[in-house]
């Protein structure tokens, strides 16, 4: 496929991958060829004067006209960009379609000789400093990231938990936490729940930056800036800490639900609803719903966690009578084999000893409600 480059229109493009890589020169085409044959996510663009004739069998895309004007299409389609081409020109053909870090792809640079790999944009929200350093490693190159995050080896804020799926109550905080983690200054980590193997470096934590064992502890110390860890709602007291601190919400929350057969996707979110409010937990925090294997196909619960992208895991009522309850009932056991639904399936998937809310009954649907234990 040909694209011709206009100005002012558009080009639709037939992706297969996660990744575009773009070429320019000579050089840089035989180098994107060899990276993308190692890196099977990407989808190849160079122009069509270095065709080879093997492009359509490679499902490789050529392109005639300027390749600032594919840059548009490219940045509405990719999770990201790796381009060979001058920094300098990279950076001011991107300038003018730049957004937003939260929106905005990752985009990675590569000299001609394909000596050196840079991040660009989106180093962190966009993942372009990991894409830099798995592109540097297929092509024996070598990785260049500024983030001051990275250079230092020390918490990337708006990447703290990122990779088990953590997520910040808001961003307005990230930036000026930020900078007090990379200038050194005294910030508190606070965690009530999710995993704790989120230092990955081989040394130790930077001594300006301390755990403490909850809030209270850390409000009294006045650390510059906090990163807070919890599924619950934070108290009127605690709110201080997040003057200049980030709260994230770990995924831990499971709810093992049941309900009678029809009942409404409104009704189930309504009861999830008023049930973590009565805890004071957050929503973001729902990692799952759980369920029995006769509930796979209940219309509700699917359209609940289809919206909030959560897991539905259902198991059989044979699973579910391994795990003790303390509720057992011969009701539910007459119906569905099993002598619980909503508790026995909380706990299995959680792995917790106790419930968080053991069983509660409201109209048609019955909850439990668990929090993942690390």
């Amino acid at each position: 496929m040909t694209l011709v480059l206009e100005e002012g229109k558009q080009v639709k493009l037939e992706t297969k991958g996660t990744y575009a890589i773009v070429a320019i020169t000579k050089h840089g085409v035989e180098l994107a060829r060899n990276l993308h044959k190692k890196f099977p996510q990407t989808d190849l663009y160079y122009m069509s004067k270095f065709e080879r004739e093997d492009e359509q069998r490679r499902n490789i895309s050529l392109f005639e006209g300027n390749v600032r004007l594919l840059l548009p299409s490219l940045f509405q389609t990719y999770k990201g960009i790796i381009m060979i081409v001058s920094l300098g020109a990279v950076v001011r053909m991107i300038a003018p379609i730049l957004k937003d870090k939260k929106t905005d792809p990752a985009v990675v640079v590569i000299d001609d000789k394909g000596e050196h790999v840079i991040s660009v944009l989106s180093g962190h929200l966009g993942g372009a400093n990991e894409l830099t350093r798995e592109v540097a490693e297929l092509l024996g190159a070598t990785p260049v990231i500024t983030t001051a995050s990275d250079v230092q080896k020390t918490i990337p804020v708006d990447l703290f938990g990122s990779r088990f799926g953590w997520t910040w109550e808001s961003a307005e905080k990230l930036t000026p936490v930020s900078a007090s983690v990379v200038n050194e200054e005294q910030v508190a980590v606070i965690q009530e729940s999710g995993e704790k193997d989120w230092w990955h470096y081989d040394r130790p934590l930077p001594a300006t930056i301390k755990v403490y064992p909850s809030i209270e502890d850390a409000l009294q110390a006045k650390p510059n800036a906090a990163l807070v860890v919890t599924h619950r709602n934070l108290k009127e007291s605690e709110k201080a800490i997040l003057e200049n601190g980030v709260l994230y919400r770990p995924k831990v929350i499971v709810l093992g639900m049941g309900c009678n057969r029809g009942t409404s996707m409104e009704e189930i979110e309504q009861v999830i609803h008023s049930t973590l409010e009565e805890l004071q937990f957050s929503i973001k925090s729902v990692k799952a719903i759980c369920s029995i294997d006769l509930k796979k196909d209940e219309e509700g619960l699917l359209a609940v966690t289809q919206k909030y992208n959560w897991d539905f895991i259902c198991y059989s009522a044979e699973e579910l009578n391994h795990i003790s309850i303390d509720a057992p009932s011969e009701t539910v056991y007459k119906f569905t084999g099993a002598y619980g639904v909503s508790e026995p399936a909380a706990k299995l998937y959680s792995g917790a000893e106790t419930l968080s809310l053991v069983k509660k009954k409201s109209g048609n649907v019955t909850i439990s409600v668990a929090v993942i234990p690390y």
